[in-house]
């Protein structure tokens, strides 16, 4: 009897999990066909192919499919996805499907009607696209609103097939709301199979509301492109579909919307822990206008409490351009309060002040000796010689006010203070000559140059050789581990290595397909001569893909980074991220992530997809592009150099002759180990 018992109870309890199953499958059938009338394909033709250098690899370390392959990410040639948004003909859709800049675009909606269809506007904030094609009396779908959407509740990705037609049913993933108020406020996040196919289409509830429209994007990087190396990682993003349409009526007059922005760096080093302490303030930002100064500390936002960097910018995030906040701030012992305070839409990024010498390093005596002089610098103006020792400066033209209690301790101080002087002010300075004398001179305050002599001094450093080393270190290529045990890198210290100076670090990642034990040793060779001269110590990691690098990877490349620092004497002020192809795509990703670590991206063959950071003004960042005149990459080059330029960081571009998508040339060589060599100039 109990066995019978049993068996109906098991009986009964599979005939509900089919009723479930069957429900669920219902479910989704219905929401499905509820919002597909609003989906539309979108077909683009035309424009750049390659859209951002580097990608091939996904975030687990294996080859993506689809529109990464190659050195770059490509375009895919079949349709992506949009959504009606408007009756009269507006669609919505991610701007990573026109990041291109396609020539022509063409919608289809599921009735099988064909448009023609031209950009309006774009909420680079958000990051998606409006469209307009000539057509009335559209469906419209319903947005979910966020103050309806929760974690956990099922949820489906939808996008059109690529071999699909207009009319066919979408694709569907399913998946849950694993987050909300992700990438600073301003997307949801879903756990949900997201592929570059859904990146425009809904992501819905199971009644057919649409949570938001799919996206890439990325906490850190801006851009079309940006997050689009993590589609295949099982995360996903959407852009709430009612914060769109709060947008719409502006969208659609043609203005493209941006994010809203303070114009502040911080302090702080943790972004979650670290009180909100302003470093500094952007020229004529919403901060300068309000009144903000360095060491303000901000406590409250909008009358919500803040006490890290993270707070500040989840709160900033969602705000565009034109947007008023209010701030609570401690300065000094007084508790202040700002009112209206508009966010701007950009930032002025003002030239690194430069004054045109090179200092002597490892120099224990108070003050800064000159190694180098450039030429028709202001230090050149002001009559400043190699071998000068400069003790006391100032910026401004009055001579004795600037300087009276103005001591400089060493190269920092004097760098601090060029990177916050305007351009064409004077610095005055006090020195001391070989011959003892001391004598007072001003000069004008310039914009770093991208003049290399053919061969800076020999002389570089002021170290006491006469004291033995306390400790002698490996020399040579060494093949280390990493911490976890699961990955090497590649050391490489000159033979002639001398703990008592300083040496530059290069930290060296290899492109897609060179990531091998014999690629590291040729290229290494290659440095040999190199790095004995110009006191350069070498890192090799490899990716965890022979296919390329990913994000994730950043925390071996900061082991090997740190392996050297904490080794080997290594002037922090001439750390260089060097890639070529995937390699110097994370050459530029990580510089961005590690300013306070990273001095100098030398890229061959590679671009920046996203748009870069602004400079900030006591973290200097140098550029080194070069790419072959014949490599099918050099206009997207170029662009990326055009975009840093615009940021004004200093950069200097160099197109090899003849050559395809290859290495340096020695001409370039020799070229790129003399700017590692003068990257702590001032």
């Amino acid at each position: 009897m109990s066995t019978t018992l049993f068996l109906l109870g098991v009986v009964e309890i599979m005939l509900a999990q089919n009723t479930l199953e069957e429900l669920q499958e219902k479910a989704i059938q219905g929401a499905v066909q509820r919002v597909s009338p609003a989906l539309v394909q979108i077909e683009t033709t035309g424009g750049t192919e390659v859209i951002s250098a580097g990608g091939g690899a996904g975030a687990a370390g294996k080859r993506r499919p689809g529109p990464a392959a190659g050195p770059g990410v490509r375009k895919g040639s079949g349709p992506t996805t949009g959504v009606i948004v408007s009756a009269d003909g507006y669609v919505i859709s991610s701007a990573f499907n026109f990041a291109n800049k396609p020539t022509s675009i063409i919608v289809s909606t599921m009735d099988n009607k064909r448009y023609i269809a031209k950009v309006v506007s774009t909420d680079q904030s958000r990051m998606v696209t409006l469209l307009k094609i000539d057509a009335t009396n559209l469906p419209i779908p319903e947005a979910l609103p966020a103050s309806k959407m929760e974690v956990g509740q099922t949820v489906i990705a939808l996008g059109r097939t690529l071999g699909g037609s207009p009319g066919a049913p979408p694709s569907v993933s399913m998946g849950i709301v694993s987050a909300l108020s992700r990438i600073w406020g301003r997307a949801i996040q879903t756990d949900a199979k997201i592929s570059p196919v859904n990146y425009g289409g809904p992501l819905i509830d199971l009644q057919g509301n649409v949570l938001g429209i799919l996206v890439p994007a990325s906490p850190e990087a801006e851009g079309e492109t940006a997050g689009f190396e993590w589609y295949d990682s099982g995360i996903g993003f959407a852009i709430p579909l009612d914060h769109i349409y709060g947008k719409l009526a502006k969208l659609k007059l043609g203005k493209d919307l941006r994010k809203g922005l303070l114009g502040i760096t911080m302090q702080n080093k943790d972004r979650y822990a670290d009180e909100v302490v302003i470093n500094s303030v952007a020229p004529n930002s919403a901060a300068f206008k309000a009144g903000l100064k360095v060491a303000d500390k901000i406590i409250a936002i909008d009358g919500k409490k803040v006490e890290s960097h993270a707070q500040l910018m989840h709160q900033l995030g969602p705000k565009y351009e034109g947007d008023m906040v209010s701030l609570t701030i401690v300065r000094g012992k007084d508790e202040i309060k700002l009112e209206k305070i508009e966010l701007s839409g950009s930032l002025e990024s003002p030239p690194l002040g430069f004054f045109g010498i090179l200092p002597m390093r490892d120099d224990p005596t108070k003050g800064v000796q000159v190694r180098y002089v450039f030429p028709e610098s202001g230090a050149a103006k002001a009559g400043i010689k190699v071998g000068d020792r400069i003790l006391k400066a100032g910026v401004g033209p009055d001579i004795t006010k600037v300087i009276a209690n103005a001591e400089v301790a060493n190269r920092d101080a004097l760098s601090t203070l060029l990177s916050t002087a305007v351009i064409g002010s004077f610095l005055a300075v006090e020195i001391k000559r070989e011959d003892g004398t001391t004598t007072t001179l001003k000069g004008p305050i310039g914009q770093a140059t991208s003049f290399l002599p053919e061969k800076p001094p020999e002389k570089s450093s002021l170290a006491n050789l006469d004291k033995e080393p306390e400790k002698k270190p490996e020399i040579g290529t060494i093949k280390k581990q990493s911490a976890a045990g699961d990955r090497n890198y590649w050391v490489s210290v000159p033979i002639s290595y001398d703990p008592r100076t300083s040496y530059g670090l290069m930290v060296w990642l290899h492109p897609a397909g060179k990531g091998k034990d014999k690629d590291l040793d040729d290229l290494m060779g290659i440095w040999d001569q190199y790095c004995a001269e110009y006191k350069i110590i070498m890192v090799a990691p490899r990716s965890d893909a022979d296919l390329g690098w990913t994000p994730g990877e950043s925390d071996l490349i900061l082991e090997s980074i740190r392996h050297a620092t904490e080794n080997y004497n290594i002037d922090r002020k001439r750390v260089v991220v060097h890639g070529m192809g995937t390699g110097g795509q994370m050459a530029f990703y990580l510089a961005f992530q590690q300013r306070e670590l990273i001095r100098g991206v030398a890229a061959v063959g590679a671009s920046l997809g996203a748009t870069p950071k602004e400079r900030i003004a006591n973290q200097p960042l140098s550029f080194f592009l070069a790419v072959g005149d014949k490599d099918p990459i050099r206009e997207t080059v170029r662009d990326t150099a055009k975009k840093l330029l615009g940021f004004q960081y200093p950069l200097i571009l160099r197109e090899m002759k003849d050559m395809g998508h290859q290495y340096f040339n020695s001409v370039t060589l020799d070229t790129l180990a003399t700017w590692i060599d003068l990257l702590d100039r001032i």
